[in-house]
């Protein structure tokens, strides 16, 4: 089926202007932001659809509302950061704790809460050690690291177009030879990545064989679904190959959680029973408040313990000054054992699953070649049909053009989806209701463009 490009520009220039009537105090914020670089706190708040971001005047659960006073059903929680809702009231009362009772927000000083926490992520996701981070990119920095003193090798292999924050390492993709080659927009690359690391397809075990046999690779560390270019699963059997072939090419594996958590209360690797080395994961646990972890194996923490040339203390990356504070720890722990617990991943689980039935319904009574891939409780649609199978088959198939007028659309009517994609995350407050709230403003978008 093809989208008539000229109606679709028609009511995209509609929902521009019905936008900008909608919002001028975040129009006229952002006129003002001339101190910040991009206009915008961080440069990626300029990925709007309607010309300028909405300014945030608060949230609660999943409800965010701007400063022109309109109330949104939050299905972005913030790009996975808030997938426990927006200022929990565990989490802000174990903050205000301590805040304000027990004092000292970053002491470098361990509290109990620590210890707690890394018990709570043992039972969850299997690892033996933890370690503490304020974002899953450093998490991702430091087992890297640790891998490459481990095994004396010095690269790294990704899937293409994988997503684990701003590391080096892994702006690279499968380029038109089949091998590495940099993500195009990659800004300023301390080397050329293929230097660092290796690359291969998502379910593509022959490609991932031919890359490690070249034995220089010290990790993968992949996500067990891909997640920033759309939803792309694991075909079934390929994680215990990935996992078969790593032993076979003597590599260690690091799977990052960061977004995957949605899969349930131990991400993937529990509810698909993986075996990784090293988990790393980071933005939910802390219910808002910055964290990250990555967790070891007994083994692997032993022998990073064992090797008296390595300096953990002072040296080598492993660290950070706000790190494992009392303020992040104490959020972790109330965020975990209060708010994403394994009750509540059920009930998210569930009204993700109402979400993709829904827009299936959808799509088949319109007919329209696009599909819908669910994760546990996060649910994303891509513009072709079937699903796309690999990262640069998800790539290849983003449509900006449609994706804007629907997120511009949605917004308009009180709807918000993460603007990078067409992702949808439940929080432990998404209703069946808010997710047929969503089911009707899209289904009402698609017939417009349809013409329908």
């Amino acid at each position: 089926m093809m989208i008539d490009r000229d109606r679709l520009a028609t009511l995209h220039a509609r929902e521009l202007e019905s936008f900008a009537l909608r919002n001028p105090k975040s129009a006229a914020a952002y006129a003002a932001a001339t101190h910040l670089f991009g206009k915008v706190p961080m440069t990626w708040m300029n990925k709007k659809a309607g010309g300028f971001p909405l300014y945030l005047a608060g949230a609660r659960g999943n409800r965010v509302t701007d400063i022109d006073g309109h109330e949104y059903i939050d299905f972005a929680l913030g790009d996975t950061g808030a997938m426990a809702g927006h200022s929990p009231q565990a989490v802000v009362d174990a903050i205000g704790r301590r805040i304000y009772e027990q004092g000292g927000l970053t002491t470098m000083l361990p509290t109990e809460d620590a210890e707690w926490v890394g018990a709570e992520l043992t039972r969850r996701f299997g690892v033996d050690r933890w370690s503490f981070s304020l974002t899953a990119t450093d998490a991702n920095r430091w087992a890297i690291r640790l891998v490459r003193a481990l095994t004396d090798r010095p690269k790294i292999l990704f899937h293409s177009y994988c997503y684990h924050g701003s590391v080096d390492e892994s702006l690279i993709v499968v380029g038109p030879d089949g091998e590495g080659m940099s993500r195009p927009g990659n800004v300023g690359a301390p080397v050329d990545v293929t230097q660092t690391s290796r690359v291969a397809e998502f379910n593509d075990l022959e490609g991932l064989e031919r890359q490690l046999a070249h034995e220089d690779v010290a990790a993968v560390l992949i996500e067990p679904a891909l997640t920033n270019i759309g939803i792309v699963l694991p075909d079934p059997g390929y994680h215990e190959a990935v996992r078969e072939l790593t032993r076979k090419y003597g590599t260690l594996l690091i799977i990052d959680e960061t977004h995957t958590f949605s899969a349930g209360p131990g991400g993937a690797t529990k509810a698909w029973g993986l075996d990784p080395d090293i988990v790393v994961i980071g933005k939910a646990i802390g219910g808002g408040i910055p964290s990250g972890a990555y967790g070891l194996s007994a083994e692997i923490a032993d022998r990073v313990l064992g090797r008296t040339d390595l300096d953990l203390v002072d040296m080598g990356g492993v660290g950070g000054t706000l790190a494992g504070s009392p303020l992040s720890v104490a959020a972790m722990r109330a965020t975990l054992e209060h708010v994403l617990t394994d009750d509540a991943f059920d009930g998210m689980i569930a009204t993700a699953t109402l979400f993709t039935e829904g827009m299936q319904r959808i799509l088949d009574e319109l007919e329209l070649p696009w599909a819908i891939n669910q994760l546990g409780a996060r649910a994303e649609y891509r513009f072709v049909k079937p699903y796309p199978r690999t990262g640069t088959e998800a790539h290849e198939a983003a449509d900006e053009g449609i994706e804007d007028f629907l997120h511009l659309y949605l917004a308009n009517r009180g709807i918000l989806l993460t603007p990078f994609h067409n992702m949808a995350l439940m929080s432990p407050d998404t209703s069946a209701a808010d997710v047929e709230a969503h089911l009707a403003v899209f289904e009402s978008a698609v017939r417009e463009l349809l013409n329908r």
